[in-house]
């Protein structure tokens, strides 16, 4: 039987339908015997292979547990239906689930991973309120963050180090109760192996090397991709001399932030702050 090629760009949902054909064949399956646990026909799992129907989000989820993907293909189905979030961003987070270690800078909020739901569900539905999104493109949002998330509680979690500035931590997002809530969540997440949290204090001043966000992903050929963001576009540089400027001045912020014992000491500090003007 002849196998048909997918053009990865014949369709919004072609990437989608070509990663779930080679997860099953990787497993060893026909189509006929995982629609079954799909809670579909044969037929219907083929036309989403060949990206000639859309899958819908509950297929995603069993497709992700009857062939063991640590939710990828759930997280491709987000960013897929979610495409217009910001230009550039699914390409990002594709890569992102990839990745073996992920180094982020912050200014003003806390990393997207290290979010809570009520801390995400703030800020999303300010942009509601602003009429700068909709309720429901607002949800789509926040589920799609939660569901990047996953990757920190898979069985081989990539390296994550989050260097925040301090005015993350100052800036009370959702009210005192939910920032407590974050601040507790960075506290825990702070205590895991694969997570390193560091806080860039205010006094750090001009030596600060970055004056906008950072995101750099170590990918498992060992290539280091930079993600950014201007004017509502996000982008993926790949150029070797320009990510390598942007790794070194990461490594020299690592170096002057707080260190990681100090920088959960500071993160309590700030919490039992709020703490006490709550009561």
């Amino acid at each position: 039987m002849n196998k048909k090629m997918i053009d990865p760009e014949s369709s919004p949902w072609a990437p989608f339908g070509i990663q779930l054909r080679k997860f099953r064949e990787a497993k060893g399956l026909r189509q006929e015997q995982l629609a079954p646990r799909l809670k579909c026909s044969a037929s219907h799992l083929s036309y989403i292979e060949l990206a000639q129907r859309p899958p819908k989000r509950r297929l995603a989820e069993l497709a992700d547990e009857a062939l063991d993907t640590d939710g990828t293909l759930l997280l491709m189905w987000f960013q897929l239906k979610n495409a217009a979030i910001l230009e550039g961003f699914p390409e990002y987070a594709r890569y992102e689930a990839l990745a073996e270690q992920i180094r982020i800078f912050e200014i003003d909020v806390i990393a997207g991973l290290l979010q809570t739901r009520a801390y995400a569900t703030a800020i999303e539905m300010s942009a509601v309120r602003q009429g700068s999104a909709t309720k429901k493109l607002a949800e789509e949002r926040i589920e799609l963050r939660l569901a990047r998330q996953k990757i920190m509680d898979r069985a081989n979690p990539p390296l994550v180090h989050v260097v925040l500035d301090e005015s993350s931590l100052r800036r009370v997002v959702g009210g005192r109760e939910v920032m407590i809530e974050q601040l507790l969540h960075l506290e825990e997440l702070a205590t895991r192996p694969q997570v390193v949290i560091q806080i860039a204090p205010f006094h750090l001043g001009e030596n600060r090397p970055f004056t906008h966000m950072v995101y750099l992903l170590t990918m498992p050929n060992r290539k280091v991709l930079a993600y950014g963001e201007i004017e509502q576009r996000g982008y993926i540089d790949r150029d070797t001399a320009s990510v390598a400027a942007l790794v070194k001045s990461y490594d020299r912020l690592a170096v002057e932030a707080l260190g990681r014992a100090e920088s959960l000491a500071f993160i309590r500090a700030v919490r039992r702050d709020l703490e006490w003007m709550s009561t």
